[in-house]
């Protein structure tokens, strides 16, 4: 059997703002990494209800697909104290406690200065107990399997950033485009923490962005569907038990859980 091993490890506090690199991942039965997706950024709207809170379609935030001018914000999050910086150029252009209302009122006003007319109205951020906003409702921590990523780069010709997918796991072990042969299947990392395969991740506009620049410089899912037959580019995976991750972790696929049933792959 042939293994994928863990590169990196990433989690994105805020919706369409930038990741935060993990040296270690805490996993929890059913759930997605810790913070991650915990906060949105409603784009001119105030729909969301904390007290009864919902899964909304990812238009209704802002996120690169539509607001790729947020590429070029560099932020950085602090767990324990759920503070959020905000830099540009490698300078601190804002910053607040997101548990509190000044601290969102401040990086609301940024952001509100910073997007102008690109906004579709006063930016408001939420968030709810035990709720994340990520472009699914279901609890699914995400995998991306950079040779599959290579693979993109092989037929454009140019180098592709593999944050443009913004996963939460990424490998490297695999052939190209193997990750989406394991649909049903489950994976076991470091023969501790397991997970199921759900579905492959479908693609919208939101890859055509430079994460480091914000240029909408590519047609990825273009791309995907002309050269390769989907767009799809990673897989979204349930945990299954509780675990933890971390890099240069071993990555081993079962057509169950059992064993004696490796794909071998």
């Amino acid at each position: 059997m042939t293994e994928a091993s863990i590169t990196a490890l990433y989690r994105y506090p805020v919706k369409g703002l930038s990741p935060d690199p993990l040296q270690q991942a805490k996993i929890r039965a059913g759930e997605t990494f810790s913070h991650d997706r915990m906060y949105a950024i409603e784009n001119g709207s105030r729909d969301f209800d904390p007290i009864n809170p919902k899964y909304y379609p990812k238009a209704k935030f802002l996120q690169l697909m539509t607001n790729e001018q947020l590429a070029a914000l560099e932020t950085r999050y602090d767990g324990e104290t759920q503070t959020l910086q905000i830099l540009r150029s490698g300078k601190q252009v804002a910053g607040g406690n997101l548990s509190t209302p000044i601290g969102r009122q401040i990086v609301e006003q940024f952001l509100a200065a910073y997007l102008g007319g690109h906004a579709r109205g006063t930016p408001h951020i939420v968030s709810a107990q035990g709720h994340h906003f990520a472009d699914v409702p279901d609890n699914f921590i995400s995998l991306i399997n950079l040779d599959s990523v290579r693979d993109i780069e092989r037929v454009t010709g140019r180098p592709v950033d593999p944050l443009r997918f913004r996963g939460n796991i990424y490998v490297e072990g695999w052939k190209a485009w193997r990750e989406l042969d394991l649909i049903g299947a489950t994976l076991t990392i470091n023969q501790t923490a397991t997970f199921k395969v759900e579905a492959a991740i479908d693609r919208c506009a939101a890859i055509n962005v430079d994460p480091q620049t914000g240029a909408r410089d590519m047609q990825l899912p273009r791309t995907l569907a002309d050269v390769f037959g989907h767009d799809s580019c990673g897989i979204y995976l349930t945990a299954l038990t509780d675990g933890t991750l971390q890099p240069n972790d071993q990555v081993a696929a079962f057509a169950n859980s059992s064993a004696g049933d490796n794909l071998g792959i």
